[in-house]
């Protein structure tokens, strides 16, 4: 059993761990997580900095009768846009680079076809579901 102190929204709480090894608990559990006792002397803490602003909504894209879209599965940045109007793609063809959790997800074609229109660009800031590409 291994005991950590973790901080969540400003609180600390002293937790145990145990270790499983081979799917057998090396130790019962003891106790539940407890908030830690308060620091005795806590310095002043700085202001708190300024959150970012939440992304502004993008105007919607129309999607014509008959064609797919392409949405965006999780909330992000755009690094990277790998295809233009007009280009033919293929099933699983990387379309752009999406940025969430600093994590770097590749944004992939659902179907052959043609790319008809381009909804984002390189930095825009997306929220799940949007519409990134319109495919033809």
């Amino acid at each position: 059993m291994r005991k950590f102190r973790i901080n969540v929204n400003g609180k600390s709480y002293d937790v145990e761990v145990e270790e499983v090894k081979d799917g057998v608990v090396s130790a019962p559990v003891v106790s539940a997580a407890a908030p830690a006792p308060a620091p005795k002397a806590a310095a002043p803490s700085p202001a708190p900095a300024p959150k970012a602003a939440a992304p502004s909504p993008a105007a919607p894209v129309s999607v014509p009768a008959g064609a797919a879209s392409v949405t965006a599965p999780m909330p992000g940045t755009i690094l990277s846009v790998n295809v233009k109007a007009g280009d033919a793609v293929k099933k699983g063809q990387v379309l752009c680079i999406l940025e969430a959790m600093k994590m770097e997800n590749e944004i992939m074609s659902g179907t052959d076809g043609t790319v008809a229109s381009v909804a984002v660009s390189a930095g825009d800031s997306v929220n799940t579901g949007q519409v990134l590409f319109v495919m033809g």
